[in-house]
């Protein structure tokens, strides 16, 4: 089924709240990017370990996904622009805090400091992912979807090459001071924009008007929460879509992990700047690969086996960059890597949010986030402990996980896109 798309111009041009939404989006990427890139130089110049920089990478997701049956039920059930606001206000206050490591014996504050920071914004990205359908058209979403994941990808690219050079240059103090205040102005720009809900207010009395026990409360959130799992059952075509994500993340979140390392090796002695310019490339493909995906496939019946052909081709990529003495010359492949699998990402959102109900959108998509960061963080565990103790060299063990996003790619391809066609024959 194809359509015709809105514009990218006439969309920012005449949403003004899908543009204010955006514009608290670049803001805040820019200086998440800044802070990154900082966070990575900080623990390898401290602690010079392998793990303990895997460490980081496993702390950015696993609260994540621990909070995210919870942050989804939030997202349905309170004012998703008042969450917003929230997410923000309270992590620009959390990174200062990272103002405070300066010493190896103060680096596992770096876990305590992220820990918050992203068990914080566990509510931010369902709540923006549930809010787009409200505040566009259908013609407009995948072009919303597409400026959303660009915008990711060249804040991506921007912020983690100036934010490399910024590091090297100004300090990682004022780095984490920057991404501070991108955080307060994101916020300004949620405040003064109006997002459509259709949701249950969170009712925290019983019928008789007695406020419940705490033990009352937690049954009725797992509950609902359950409930959302339950309703991506009864839709598979629902379910199949929230685990397109964690199936490249399989192989994806260790292959993302060792770019660091990548950088380290090609300037160790500016390696904030290399890690930069690499995350650029990162950044660069993924924004180029939607634009691609938008043009070029037009009919959304393609796009699951599309999604199983990117993966396939993001893991030669990679298997290319592991056979290449690490120079800057990876670039290129790293590029071709993330351009595929950055269609593979907006594909699939779109095809999650047209077939979830705005209900049940928050937990769907607050599940599709726990499913990936479970997988990405233990993708990420297991590289980091293979190259802290197994002795094998860097490049081996990109071969190996290039191989695990190939046979990913292909199992989706035998799976999912045969239950895709069975389904659209049984609902002809």
């Amino acid at each position: 089924m194809a359509r015709s798309e809105t514009g990218y111009v006439d969309l920012v041009r005449g949403n003004v709240n899908f543009r204010r939404l955006w514009l608290g989006n670049v803001v805040s990427l820019f200086g998440d990017w800044f802070n990154t890139i900082a966070l990575y130089s900080l623990v390898l110049s401290l602690s010079g370990s392998e793990f303990a920089l895997g460490a980081v990478f496993i702390t950015k997701m696993l609260p994540m996904a621990l909070a995210s049956p919870i942050a989804g039920l939030i997202v349905d059930r309170l004012d998703r622009r008042k969450v917003m606001i929230a997410s923000d206000l309270l992590r620009a206050a959390i990174v200062l805090c990272f103002l405070f490591i300066d010493e190896p014996g103060k680096v596992y504050w770096v876990y305590v400091i992220t820990a918050a920071q992203v068990t914080v914004a566990s509510v931010f990205q369902p709540a923006q992912s549930s809010s787009i359908p409200n505040l566009v058209s259908r013609n407009e979403l995948v072009t919303a979807n597409t400026i959303l994941s660009a915008t990711w990808s060249i804040l991506l690219t921007v912020g983690a090459a100036v934010g490399g050079m910024a590091a090297d240059v100004l300090g990682l103090k004022a780095v984490f001071v920057i991404d501070s205040l991108t955080y307060l102005v994101s916020a300004w720009f949620i405040y003064r924009t109006t997002i459509p809900q259709h949701t249950t207010s969170m009712d925290f009395h019983s019928a008789s008007g007695e406020k419940p026990s705490p033990v009352h409360l937690v049954q009725r959130a797992t509950a609902d929460v359950v409930a959302g799992w339950r309703r991506m059952r009864e839709r598979p075509e629902v379910g199949r879509m929230a685990l397109a994500k964690a199936t490249w993340g399989l192989a994806g979140g260790g292959l993302v992990y060792m770019l660091t390392l990548m950088g380290e090796e090609i300037s160790p002695e500016r390696q904030a700047m290399a890690i930069g310019l690499l995350f650029a490339a990162r950044g660069f493909g993924t924004g180029l690969g939607p634009v691609m995906a938008r043009a070029w496939f037009r009919n959304m019946t393609s796009w699951p086996a599309l999604m199983g052909f990117c993966m396939v081709f993001s893991g030669l990529a990679y298997a290319v960059a592991g056979n290449l003495t690490f120079t800057f010359w990876v670039i290129l492949p790293v590029v071709l890597a993330h351009t595929t699998s950055g269609a593979n990402w907006v594909l699939s959102t779109v095809l999650l949010q047209e077939r979830s109900e705005d209900r049940f959108r928050g937990r769907i998509f607050a599940t599709e986030w726990l499913l990936f960061f479970l997988v990405d963080a233990a993708s990420i565990l297991v590289a980091s402990l293979v190259l802290e103790f197994s002795g094998l060299s860097l490049s081996l063990v990109v071969m190996g996980f290039a191989t695990v996003q190939v046979l990913s790619g292909v199992w989706w391809l035998f799976w999912a896109v045969p239950a895709e066609k069975f389904g659209e024959v049984a609902r002809t």
